[in-house]
């Protein structure tokens, strides 16, 4: 049986105390990396870590994808669906709030996957996640170029997307506590462009805008409930694209300056995230607009509206789509800001193991890891496909990769968390010694093992319905197949085993203060 200690990472830098600073004479000048503590700076502070938790990944495709949840089962179909997944994800960060207040990492989950499973599921998870990082930043790359193209015509949709894509390569580079505070202010901007969405929202369905009364109309014509099953299993997965990114605390919590203070109160903040911001936009999208609106973003349609854009159009609002577009754009700067920092890390992290190209490891005085970052950002640009597909098409390719993505990852922390209780009760350590415990352990963490296993297998339900859709099947499973086959490659390749839980080292990279 395998043991898991820190001999098993390659290490050839400095390593200097927590709390110290890297230093380097050269701004920007590539250095082997002075490693604080995992490598990276610990400069994120507490206000930054709970803005980011709140909203620092709600992105412009929720405003868009709340109309295409609709469309796919219906208003009650899809709240049933965001209110499933909510769920899961409560318990998935309550389990990463344990295992990342003990041991705060920029790999979090994925390094602590091999740590307590086997080194191959590390490898596949990091692998994964990754993935699913660029799939939501290809997904913001789409959602800029649709928005903006409302606007003009004078720039091609490629034309936005490479504009932004230099424009937030140049950001990257300034390290994370330039990241940490324009992440708190994008952030909080967000929460108050959601908070005037409700408004607004509140105002068409009264009849204040319009002059209409709505009340639940929608709900009965036409109907709860849309395609079934099929619609079910599509929902679930957009549902989980949308709520994926909530984990990330666990990334920042590498770069936290007191992750046991920090993290706990940022983890904690998660169930007002999912009541107030997810679900609560999908209710009133529901109440808003039919959900067989023809304007909605969809895999056949070449662009779309945002319910919100479209129930003040309907209420005669002419110019509403200006407002809503403002909401819409700062959604996706903030987005794409998380997603190539948090993209950037787990490579990083990956690199940093020996699980990725050593190149990916090296960073600039700002401890920034500049090729990851430039390598993560570079896959975004797949998002051009929509010049060739439709912006609906690419849309929907880009959920399915990022929603089985999300079902993996989320179903493996699920694990790790049982294994490090484990661990942690054969050598003699009791619950009570933990700076943070998973509420309703061990049921939670079963619960988003189970149902997220069950969710991977059903996703791509609707692609074997008549007729055949071998496109889309393959984008609905393609991460399944990778995440197996890099699992098994590395397992034959280093002759990895399935770590001793009663040998594990459980006192490297712990972090109690």
């Amino acid at each position: 049986m395998a043991t898991y200690s820190k001999e098993a990472t390659t290490k050839s830098e400095t390593t200097v105390s927590s709390g110290d600073v890297a230093v380097d004479n050269s701004p920007g000048e590539l250095v082997d990396r002075v490693v604080v503590d995992n490598g990276l700076q610990r400069s994120l502070k507490q206000r930054h870590l709970q803005m980011i938790g709140l909203g620092g990944v709600v992105g412009a495709s929720i405003w868009y994808g709340t109309g295409t949840a609709l469309s796919y089962s219906g208003p009650i179909g899809a709240l049933i669906c965001f209110i499933v997944i909510g769920i899961d994800v409560y318990f998935v960060m309550q389990s990463l709030g344990e295992l990342s207040t003990l041991y705060p990492t920029s790999g979090a989950f994925t390094e602590m996957a091999g740590r307590f499973i086997d080194p191959a599921v590390s490898v596949a998870l990091g692998w994964n996640y990754w993935y699913m990082w660029v799939a939501n930043l290809m997904s913001e790359y789409n959602m800029i170029s649709v928005v903006l193209s409302q606007w003009t015509d004078k720039v091609p949709s490629y034309g936005w997307m490479l504009i932004f894509w230099a424009i937030y390569q140049g950001i990257s580079f300034l390290g994370v506590v330039v990241y940490g505070e324009l992440e708190f202010w994008l952030a909080t901007w967000k929460v108050i462009c959601v908070l005037v969405g409700y408004l607004l929202a509140i105002l068409v369905n009264t009849g204040a805008i319009g002059g209409d009364y709505i009340g639940f109309r929608f709900w009965k014509d036409p109907g709860p409930f849309a395609n079934g099953i099929n619609g079910f299993g599509q929902a679930f997965v957009l549902a989980a694209v949308y709520y994926s990114g909530t984990e990330m605390i666990a990334i920042t919590a590498g770069e936290s300056q007191n992750p046991k203070r920090d993290v706990p109160k940022a983890i904690q903040q998660t169930i007002f995230r999912i009541v107030f911001i997810f679900l609560g936009m999908i209710f009133f999208a529901g109440i808003i607009v039919p959900s067989n609106d023809p304007n909605f973003l969809t895999a056949g349609t070449k662009s779309g509206l945002s319910p919100w854009t479209i129930a003040l159009q309907n209420a005669g609002w002419k110019h509403a789509s200006d407002l809503i577009n403002v909401f819409l754009l700062t959604a996706s700067f903030s987005a794409i800001n998380s997603a190539i920092y948090i993209s950037s890390r787990v490579l990083y992290s990956l690199a940093d193991l020996g699980r990725a190209p050593a190149f990916l490891k090296r960073t600039t005085s700002k401890n920034v890891p500049i090729y990851a970052a430039i390598l993560s950002n570079l896959m975004g640009l797949i998002a051009l496909i929509n010049v060739a597909s439709g912006a609906g098409t690419a849309f929907t390719y880009i959920l399915d990769i990022a929603g089985a993505a999300a079902f993996i990852a989320w179903g493996c922390i699920g694990i790790t968390h049982l294994r490090f209780r484990r661990a942690w009760r054969l050598q003699g350590h009791t619950p009570e010694e933990l700076p943070f415990r998973a509420f309703l352990y061990p049921w939670g963490a079963y619960f988003i093992t189970v149902i997220n296993i069950f969710l991977l297998l059903i996703q791509g339900y609707g692609t074997f319905l008549t007729p055949w859709q071998p496109v889309a099947f393959v984008f609905s499973y393609i991460i399944v197949v990778l995440f197996v086959l890099l699992f098994v490659f590395w397992k034959l390749f280093k002759k990895t085993e399935f770590v001793n839980l009663a040998e594990v080292d459980l006192q490297w990279g712990r972090r109690d203060i």
